[in-house]
């Protein structure tokens, strides 16, 4: 195993791989990974789906076997067979770390449609279908962070779902988050319900969110706290969260088997050229939290990944950067406000194009 990753496992913070394609599970590239750089879990959204189904014809054999079933079936239909077939297959792949990490890890997340994610029933109605279709105890449901998908967020934690909770940004919004976790938690466990097989990870989005304020600070003739504010951010989150997690009404639900919710770091890749491939990953390591990091950014971080409690470290000037920034009258909350739209809105975009992919290859397959 990578000595950079080990490390990591030993400070306590987890890695899954922002990726999922068929082709990955047919090269075995998925065992590869659990082996080299102790892979614990998988990540999937529209995004990924649509690249995945959109490259390439690893899945046109199993569209041609299902229509050939039910000739019928609309490619939303399709679409939801061929990801579940290919969470299933990863999720047994880490069915033995959720064995050794005592259902902790080994999970592989499934989005719930970006298009319903203004609607809390349809989003509660669709995380239901999806976790009884996967069938696998391994699997996580995708729910944004939208002001919509918090009420869904708490009946699923309630019902025993385990829930990866996507597209949160802000301090503001994390705390929403968390307390739909242990209200959740809270109904769960006034029903006598098992507490100890509900595991959930909180999705706090990291790149993006310098990408748009820094050109904020360009605006603003600010060079200093650019590549900065993301860091802060999250250090201030990890701070909140520890703060919870060791708080008296989180005791009296852990003291009955609850799990804290943890912390994943998404969009960990570098998107601004002239930042350190592993920025986000450097500067975010920290126990009981997971980093999803895209193949790319693996293969960096094995040769020049940085490993020690970062996420902990310089918490003060944290605080001072987020300050500088308010005093630039550079409105955060409304910075991270429109990422969560325009994050909603970028995966329903891939959703439809990934619907229309398939509509097209349905013509293919028709026309054989």
């Amino acid at each position: 195993m990578n000595i950079r990753f080990k490390e990591l496992e030993q400070i306590g913070q987890s890695v899954w791989l922002d990726n999922i394609s068929r082709d990955l599970l047919n090269n075995k590239e998925l065992e590869r990974l659990i082996e080299e750089v102790g892979l614990k879990g998988v990540t999937s959204n529209p995004t990924i789906f649509q690249k995945a189904i959109g490259s390439g014809s690893a899945y046109d054999g199993q569209i041609e076997q299902l229509l050939s079933i039910n000739s019928s079936l609309s490619a939303d239909d399709l679409f939801e067979e061929l990801a579940i077939s290919d969470i299933q297959r990863a999720a047994d792949v880490l069915f033995p770390v959720y064995k050794k990490t005592d259902g902790i890890d080994g999970f592989v997340s499934i989005e719930v449609s970006p298009i319903i994610a203004s609607n809390t029933e349809g989003t509660i109605n669709a995380a239901r279908r999806l976790n009884k279709k996967v069938n696998r105890p391994n699997v996580m449901i995708k729910i944004p962070a939208t002001q919509e998908g918090l009420p869904a967020i708490k009946q699923m934690i309630s019902e025993g779902v385990c829930i990866n909770v996507t597209l949160i940004f802000s301090q503001q919004v994390y705390e929403q988050v968390v307390e739909a976790y242990i209200a959740g938690l809270e109904e769960r466990s006034k029903k006598n319900s098992r507490l100890n097989n509900i595991s959930s990870v909180a999705s706090f989005f990291i790149s993006r969110i310098d990408t748009s304020v820094d050109k904020e600070l360009d605006k603003a003739g600010n060079t200093a706290l650019k590549g900065k504010i993301a860091i802060a951010n999250a250090k201030l989150v990890y701070e909140k969260s520890k703060k919870i997690f060791t708080g008296d009404r989180f005791k009296k639900l852990q003291d009955k088997g609850a799990r804290i919710q943890r912390l994943l770091w998404a969009s960990t890749s570098t998107k601004n050229p002239s930042y350190p491939e592993t920025i986000y990953i450097d500067e975010l390591v920290g126990k009981d939290t997971v980093n999803t990091m895209p193949p790319a950014t693996i293969e960096a971080f094995k040769t020049k990944g940085l490993v020690y409690n970062a996420i902990e470290d310089k918490v003060d000037e944290a605080r001072k950067q987020m300050k500088a920034l308010k005093d630039l009258n550079i409105d955060f909350s409304e910075i991270t406000k429109k990422l969560t739209v325009d994050g909603v809105e970028s995966f329903a975009h891939s959703f439809r194009d990934l619907i229309s992919t398939i509509e097209n290859k349905k013509k293919v397959g028709h026309a054989k």
